[in-house]
């Protein structure tokens, strides 16, 4: 793995150890950042489910101004520190031992620019965090990785693209003060 574009375009990261992390690969990757790179200079990011932190290191490269991590596995978190460290992003960062689902919804309304989850398959968290997203939008966009044949629920503005058995679904938050 390596980060695809920026300013450490081409270092190399460090994949979480076993089969229970699926690493987005670099070709979904690099499609996910060309399109929200508009909204990611100065951004406040949130990754959930961070794994590598591919998600967030990459929109750091970017330009994004602040990037937190959210994992709960210990193997992933070692690779997650790894790779901040081997990037040198530590001031750039930070990272939380904690459960996404229940790290974003405990959240207030608008904490984050942007926040990029990369779920595991096996489980319904995409449809969980988009449910929470609608009940009380932290970020100003969601963006999701997910099962292309996974229905998640619909919500105004929501796109979904296609790349193979992959799908990313983007979904602003509803706009106005009253959320």
């Amino acid at each position: 793995m390596r980060i695809v574009a920026g300013r450490w375009r081409g270092h190399p990261i460090q994949a979480p150890p076993g089969r229970t992390t699926r690493p987005t690969t670099d070709r979904v990757r690099e499609a996910w950042m060309s399109s929200m790179l508009p909204l990611v200079g100065g951004a406040t990011v949130l990754d959930l489910f961070a794994g590598s932190g591919a998600l967030g290191l990459e929109t750091l490269s970017r330009g994004a101004a602040h990037a937190t991590f959210v994992e709960l596995a210990a193997g992933p978190l070692k690779a997650l520190r790894a790779n901040i460290e081997r990037l040198g992003a530590g001031d750039d960062c930070a990272v939380v031992k904690d459960n996404a689902m229940h790290y974003a919804g405990r959240l207030p309304a608008g904490a984050f620019d942007l926040a990029l989850a990369d779920p595991p398959y096996d489980e319904p968290y995409a449809a969980r965090l988009v449910e929470l997203f609608a009940e009380r939008p932290f970020a100003g966009w969601l963006w999701v990785e997910h099962r292309a044949k996974e229905a998640l629920p619909a919500l105004p503005g929501a796109r979904t693209r296609r790349y193979g058995d992959t799908a990313l679904t983007s979904i602003p938050a509803p706009g106005g003060d009253d959320e």
